[in-house]
């Protein structure tokens, strides 16, 4: 692994002046998230199949951060054309780039310099860097050495096919914070890692979920021997309940525009959830709504009505999909951070005028969605209350038996936890201290392999639902002593049987 350098190289500078009708969307409406997501569509339309975000920390601090794809690269030409403010490159149908701005725009909301350094298949990488310094003149960018960009390039990535490729370096990240205190310099990536893996997770789920690429985070610090163990990006599709609330969805309206047709494909959820597809918006009003989608990119996710209907409370569970192509994009507009769709004044009509084979149309739907909502609430509120879970459970786990269980007023949940039996016996109960005990040598994985204390969370949940209602009361009656004896014997031998096998 070549080492990591403090400073880039630079052999000269070639000037590229920006084209002036573009200067004005160079905004600072970025996030961090959508920002990354913005260079990462870029991976994508090069053929990406994988992408790995790395944030460089160097003595405690960070100081760096870069996103790198195994894509198809670009040349001298293509890459000056990239880095000149507001060049506009001829984008194919299926594209996910539209305004020329992503790579700018995205990285000068994020840090003062970005360095972009491409190889095509059978050339030498070439790289460019622009620093944003208002004593610069003439918009002069500078040309990073070649030496520098084989080092670069050839760093350990970890991504396969690296004959071709794009490193994208952000240096002086605004948001970093300025401080190589250990503890909070990891609260930071705990949390900023988690917002970037739930905002490319939602707004690339098609494409997660399609397996067209793989996005992957890690952290580096500089002086290891290797980076630090990546964690993968997941699709969080919004659209990803289990069963839909009300049969007959999910159900497609269908209008025109002209020679074009437009679909409106109508969701309808179970109930509310605690799980991160339906948590898209921080307030579980907000996450109903219109989801735009472009080349199966998330452009909006939800957050109003597109003038049909106002945000309501009893709209919770309805969500619908369009997917816009260019050739009806006259009745959008998409901001340049591709985070919101400005609607057009003909979009409403269009929508009210669309109907499904049976006739149905918008207010059909929502009325549909509104009386699934009062009947999830009213299901919610008649089911058997259950002591809720104590340790051992995965949090989204949890707050899923939460959300969906009302809770016996108790100040201890039950918990599940391994230890190691003197027999073969595959559980204990302890009412005592509120705990289900799991024999440690029926423990999945390897021997020796470090557990969490969260792992299984599927063994875990069923055995809850089966033996919550033994923790409950002041003793145990004989049948309950009777169903104690019965799923020790089976579970006991289907844990033999596991481990023979």
């Amino acid at each position: 692994m070549s080492t990591w350098h403090e400073q880039v190289a630079i052999s000269g500078s070639v000037a590229l002046p920006p084209d002036p009708r573009a200067m004005e969307g160079l905004g600072r409406n970025h996030s961090l998230e959508t920002a990354l997501a913005d260079l990462i569509d870029n991976s994508i339309d090069a053929q990406a199949s994988e992408v790995l975000i790395r944030f460089v920390r160097r003595a405690g601090r960070l100081r760096a951060l870069y996103v790198v794809d195994n894509g198809h690269g670009m040349g001298r030409n293509e890459i000056d054309m990239a880095m000149t403010v507001g060049s506009r490159r001829v984008y194919g149908h299926a594209d996910l780039g539209r305004f020329g701005l992503g790579l700018k725009a995205a990285s000068f909301s994020q840090a003062r310099a970005v360095t972009v350094i491409s190889k095509t298949a059978g050339t030498p990488p070439v790289g460019r860097r622009w620093v944003l310094d208002d004593t610069r003149e003439n918009f002069l960018c500078d040309i990073v050495s070649e030496e520098f960009c084989f080092d670069e390039f050839d760093r350990e990535w970890g991504i396969a096919d690296g004959n071709s490729g794009t490193v994208v370096r952000w240096d002086a990240v605004n948001g970093f914070p300025t401080t190589d205190d250990a503890l909070r310099v990891e609260k930071f990536l705990t949390q900023t890692v988690a917002a970037i893996r739930r905002h490319l997770g939602l707004v690339l789920h098609r494409v997660l979920e399609d397996g067209r690429v793989a996005i992957m985070i890690d952290v580096e610090d500089v002086g290891s021997a290797y980076p630090g163990p990546r964690v993968p990006v997941s699709a969080v599709n919004p659209f990803g309940y289990l069963k839909s609330g009300r049969p007959g969805y999910p159900k497609d309206l269908v209008t025109t525009s002209g020679d074009h047709k437009i679909e409106f494909r109508c969701h309808i959820w179970p109930g509310r959830s605690r799980t991160e597809e339906f948590r898209v918006r921080d307030a579980p009003v907000n996450h109903q709504g219109i989801y735009f989608y472009r080349n199966d990119r998330l452009l909006q996710a939800g957050g109003e009505w597109a003038g049909l209907h106002t945000i309501d409370p009893a709209l919770q569970l309805a969500r619908i999909a369009v997917d816009i192509d260019d050739d009806i994009l006259g009745l959008f507009r998409m901001n340049p951070e591709k985070s919101r769709v400005l609607i057009g004044p003909d979009f409403t009509a269009l929508a009210e005028n669309a109907r499904a084979e049976d006739g149905s149309d918008i207010a059909t739907y929502l009325a549909d969605a509104e009386e699934t909502y009062r009947r999830s609430r009213k299901r919610n509120r008649t089911r058997k209350a259950m002591i809720p879970p104590g340790k051992g459970f995965a949090p989204q786990l949890r707050s899923v038996i939460e959300d969906e269980i009302p809770a016996l007023p108790r100040l201890e949940g039950i918990s599940i936890k391994w230890r190691r039996f003197d027999n073969d016996l595959f559980f204990d109960v302890d009412r005592t201290n509120s705990t289900l005990w799991l024999n440690q040598a029926y423990r999945p994985g390897p021997a020796g392999q470090r557990h969490t204390v969260n792992d299984v969370p599927l063994l875990k949940a069923l055995l809850y639902l089966l033996v919550e209602d033994v923790f409950e009361g002041d003793y145990l009656g004989a049948k309950d002593k009777d169903n104690i004896d019965l799923w020790q014997e089976i579970l006991t031998a289907a844990a033999k049987s596991e481990g023979a096998a």
